[in-house]
């Protein structure tokens, strides 16, 4: 008797494939152990969008130098706690992009295309929640930069922060002085821009990573680990997005910290301040953050929907 053909795997685990109460607190675990690991990346990213020219900071590795010489470990992590508030937004921002892809594809679209559209939906939900601790998390960072080695003790909202202040009496410092100037709307500020930079990002993100995974299925052996063509597909869209959104990172980086009125007069303080090198401040730093990051999440994120997978489906799931 001739045996019938053993059934595809599957190559992507969809939602309701999951048990929720093993995926949420697997995936909320992951994201918190991935951005403690990658923060210090996210926060040199920052200084160096923010500072003009090289005044501070030649690039990546002086930054990273300087920062640890003048502020010790401590340094790294300025701000980490409120921006780790980002790990409940993305338990919405996941939420969003696999409830979004479920219902596409009960509408027979195509699997890129959902993954471009749940990726823009999804961003711009956690953005909503996100932007105000993103704002703190950000004045945070700027705390401590330091001109010719001597450490500022002033913030960019321009307040003298006395030695030894707790992590909390600085944030309330900071959020007070964000509200006496601009209201509930200081908390917001950048918003669109935000939507403008991480919307697309967020779209194009997904989008590639689903066109690397099917072109790297295509001509990769048989016997290559699904998990590591998945890995390596995240890890080249970080770079292709990244490369593509970098400046409208910065400009949103430049209104939420500096204060500046509108993306126009973002964009026209960068032209004149960098000229074309606009295109590529913080780049490199943005680059090792984002490809890390992507192959970071996707690691996590896949190998816990194949631990999270019903029995059913766990005899097609390919490691």
């Amino acid at each position: 008797m001739v045996e019938s053909p053993p059934p595809e795997f599957i190559k992507t685990i969809e939602w309701d494939m999951m048990d929720k109460s093993k995926f949420f607190p697997l995936s909320m675990l992951s994201s918190f152990s991935v951005r403690c690991a990658l923060y210090p990346l996210t926060l040199i990213k920052t200084r160096l969008q923010i500072q003009k020219r090289n005044d501070i900071y030649t690039g990546m590795f002086d930054a990273y130098g300087k920062i640890y010489r003048y502020e010790g470990l401590a340094g790294l992590y300025r701000g980490f706690w409120v921006s780790s508030v980002q790990i409940i937004s993305g338990v919405f921002y996941i939420s969003v992009y696999e409830g979004v892809r479920h219902w596409l594809a009960q509408r027979n679209i195509d699997s890129r295309v959902r993954a471009l559209i749940a990726g823009g939906s999804a961003s711009m939900v956690g953005q909503t929640i996100i932007v105000p601790f993103d704002v703190l998390s950000q004045h945070l960072m700027m705390m401590g930069v330091h001109g010719g080695g001597d450490k500022l003790a002033v913030g960019t909202l321009g307040l003298s922060i006395k030695p030894g202040s707790s992590k909390l009496a600085v944030t309330v410092e900071i959020a007070r002085e964000i509200f006496r100037r601009d209201g509930v709307s200081g908390f917001y500020r950048g918003y669109m821009a935000s939507l403008a930079a991480y919307v697309p990002n967020s779209a194009l993100w997904w989008g590639f990573y689903h066109f690397y995974q099917d072109e790297l299925h295509a001509i990769m052996p048989s016997w290559v680990s699904h998990l590591f063509i998945q890995t390596m597909a995240g890890t080249l869209g970080g770079f292709t997005t990244t490369i593509i959104t970098n400046p409208l990172d910065v400009v949103r980086a430049r209104l939420q910290v500096q204060r500046l009125q509108s993306m126009g007069s973002a964009f026209r303080d960068l032209w004149a301040e960098e000229g074309v090198r606009m295109f590529s401040k913080g780049l490199s730093a943005r680059l090792i953050q984002s490809a890390t990051f992507s192959f970071s999440i996707i690691l996590g994120y896949e190998t816990i929907k194949r631990v999270s997978v019903n029995d059913e489906y766990k005899k097609y799931v390919r490691w």
